[in-house]
């Protein structure tokens, strides 16, 4: 079993409305400065916590997915970072890649791929694009704050309603709601799909795990709304973590599906990198009652660890622990009508401009 004890407390102030409370060291620099132990009284301190947008000129923006157990082929992320601070965050451990911490620096510098409409529109004329279904995002969410003032996603939206590019979307952000009128347009296509993620009721649990999120009601507003306008919406319940969320299940469920919805998905916690000295420090910071309970049973569902990097494992977890979560999702989603992991997408419509359509 693992031991971090000695990032289990720390005498500082709770950063409120941020998930990470400090920044983990970044495997990629040589040179940085960064605080190692997290409980200590140093003379460096993160003194700028407000969110900085960085706009940069990104190389590409659809990237082909080579893990066989996330159900995509392709994704596009017109932002890397997310202000949404969700502490459990897979997403941070990339962060690294563009030289910061998958701690602090994730959430409160985001980085802005203003290009990101023309790089699609030049991605889908390239002569050997067959179309498959894109997700947007596969990594941080396209809905987060940053996106009431540069409406990227939008612009990404826009360039796939014109091609007729089939586009299915995940967020736990009601800014989707703006995109309204264009998604309705695609959805009489059959060309969108929308995942909501919702993983608790307990706002007093989402307010720290997701400090920068919309509350569940709000997300149940989506479903309705979307769905009202046709466009054919699921759920996400994920991650479930076992000791915290995990007994929700069946509620969110039933409420999704009274809200529209009419497909799902799950994943079981897991811990990788970086983001487990990160939900470490925050489990035992937000619940020292029950920190250690709820640790050991990821690890009892990892193999001992908590994280396993097996395909088909890593995201369901294993042992009786991620079972009874497994059968419970399986009994609910059925009995709701939301067994279904993924709605077909039609690809047939897809055209370039100035192409004629396909004919059958």
């Amino acid at each position: 079993m693992e031991n971090l004890n000695e990032e289990a407390s720390s005498a500082e102030s709770y950063i409120k409305g941020r998930g990470a409370q400090f920044n983990t060291k970044n495997k990629f620099e040589k040179k940085e400065v960064t605080k190692e132990y997290i409980e200590a009284i140093d003379d460096w301190t993160e003194t700028n916590l407000q969110t900085q947008y960085i706009e940069v000129d990104a190389k590409s923006i659809v990237n082909k997915v080579e893990s066989p157990d996330v159900g995509m082929f392709y994704s596009m992320n017109p932002y890397q970072g997310c202000e949404h601070g969700c502490i459990y965050c897979y997403a941070r451990n990339s962060f690294e890649y563009w030289g910061y911490s998958a701690g602090i620096d994730f959430e409160s510098k985001i980085l802005i791929k203003k290009n990101a409409a023309p790089l699609l529109r030049k991605f889908l004329m390239q002569p050997k694009w067959e179309c498959v279904p894109i997700s947007m995002s596969g990594n941080t969410d396209c809905y987060q704050p940053a996106e009431k003032r540069f409406r990227l996603s939008r612009s990404l939206l826009e360039v796939c309603n014109e091609f007729n590019q089939p586009v299915g979307m995940i967020t736990k952000n009601a800014g989707i709601l703006r995109d309204k009128d264009l998604l309705t347009a695609m959805a009489q296509k059959h060309i969108v799909s929308v995942l909501v993620s919702i993983t608790s009721f307990n706002e007093d649990l989402r307010q720290v795990m997701e400090p920068r999120t919309t509350t569940a009601k709000q997300r149940l507003r989506v479903i309705k709304e979307l769905s009202d306008a046709g466009v054919q919406m699921g759920v996400m319940l994920g991650p479930m973590i076992p000791g915290l969320n995990e007994h929700e299940m069946p509620t969110i469920i039933k409420a999704a599906a009274e809200a529209g919805a009419t497909f799902s998905a799950y994943t079981f916690i897991r811990l990788n990198g970086a983001v487990k000295l990160l939900f470490h420090d925050w489990l035992y910071k937000n619940f020292p009652d029950r920190a250690d309970k709820v640790w050991h049973l990821i690890e009892v569902s990892h193999n001992g660890k908590v994280n396993d990097s097996r395909w088909g494992v890593r995201m369901r977890g294993e042992g009786s622990v991620a079972q009874m979560i497994a059968d419970q999702y399986h009994v609910y989603t059925k009995k709701y009508g939301l067994q279904h992991e993924r709605l077909g997408l039609d690809c047939s419509r897809f055209k370039k401009p100035g192409e004629q359509g396909k004919l059958f």
